[in-house]
């Protein structure tokens, strides 16, 4: 798919984290940006377009088991619980799970303000005897939730292995954010990928199709149009790498050819061969996942894999805060 030109947003009118987090990154050595500014309207959309590709197996995988395993999920959720998604995007899985838990709520979280409200509005149709709202959010740091849901017991959802774009320390801290957002009695279910084939891993994230590519190649033309970068997006080609002592794979934007160019003002100089890493995808080991949720602050009490072992979901309780236990 291509994306339709969308009208310029000047530096001046640029959200200040992007533009920050864009400044220090390629200021870096090696240059490096976070995963979170994929998603404007056009990354959210080629995303959605990634997930229905045959080489990504992590979406139908864990599609297929919550279909499967919905009913074991829900009795083990027990109804009346509100639904937090963090990083709900088109919330395409979101229906598999509300279905089996007769929740109380269901709040969708997402930085993707237009992708998000029109998400919410479809589930809202699609269940209307269930309380639907949307929050504009970044997940990654602590979310207020609405006051209205305060006392509910609450079911954090965060699919997508989405964790995976996070190093470990960083994931850790989210996990605590989770834990701090959703309160005492509070349960998790997380969708982790697995360590698999590299073969199989770098399919997933360098398609025949070359929409991986477009995706990765969108952030570039995001910076263009929203921070008055004049990057040559011609001069970049996609790259996905296996890092196997880091157990991830890398997204990267690597440089066909020596380059100058500007962004919010600002020079920068790449030379041919020099990359941005623009994103990293953790996998994870069983016994990996459940040390990072433990670290987190949440106890694994269930997993679901698929028969091949490629994709769990993890269902896991809220530990006390520390100096509570």
């Amino acid at each position: 798919m291509v994306c339709s030109a969308v009208a310029g947003i000047r530096a001046h009118e640029a959200d200040s984290a992007f533009q920050e987090d864009i400044l220090t990154g390629f200021a870096r050595v090696p240059k490096a940006t976070p995963a979170r500014w994929f998603y404007d309207k056009c990354g959210s959309k080629l995303f959605e377009a990634i997930t229905a590709l045959p080489e990504y197996y992590p979406t139908r995988t864990e599609t297929s088991l919550l279909q499967t395993y919905g009913a074991d999920i829900g009795e083990r959720v027990g109804p009346g619980r509100a639904v937090i998604e963090f990083g709900a995007g088109s919330a395409a899985k979101t229906p598999h799970l509300l279905r089996h838990i007769a929740p109380s709520a269901y709040v969708a979280v997402d930085i993707s303000g237009e992708f998000l409200r029109a998400s919410s509005a479809a589930l809202a149709r699609e269940f209307p005897g269930v309380p639907v709202q949307a929050l504009e959010a970044d997940f990654t740091h602590p979310v207020s939730l609405p006051r209205d849901l305060s006392d509910a017991p609450k079911l954090g959802f965060f699919p997508g292995s989405t964790i995976g774009n996070f190093e470990p320390a960083a994931a850790v801290d989210l996990l605590r954010s989770f834990r701090r957002s959703l309160g005492e009695d509070a349960m998790l279910l997380i969708g982790m990928d697995r360590i698999k084939d590299p073969s199989i891993l770098i399919a997933a994230y360098d398609d025949a199709a070359g929409v991986t590519a477009q995706f990765n190649l969108n952030l570039l033309a995001r910076i263009n149009r929203e921070l008055d970068g004049t990057i040559p997006i011609d001069a970049f080609r996609h790259s996905a790498r296996w890092n196997d002592a880091h157990a991830r794979i890398e997204m990267h934007l690597e440089a066909l050819r020596d380059m100058r160019f500007a962004i919010a003002g600002r020079t920068f100089s790449m030379r041919a061969g020099e990359s941005i890493h623009s994103e990293s995808s953790h996998k994870y080991g069983e016994r990996d996942a459940r040390l990072l949720l433990r670290a987190g602050r949440w106890s694994p009490v269930w997993e679901w894999t698929d028969a091949a072992g490629m994709f769990s979901l993890i269902l896991a309780d809220a530990l006390p805060e520390e100096g509570n236990s």
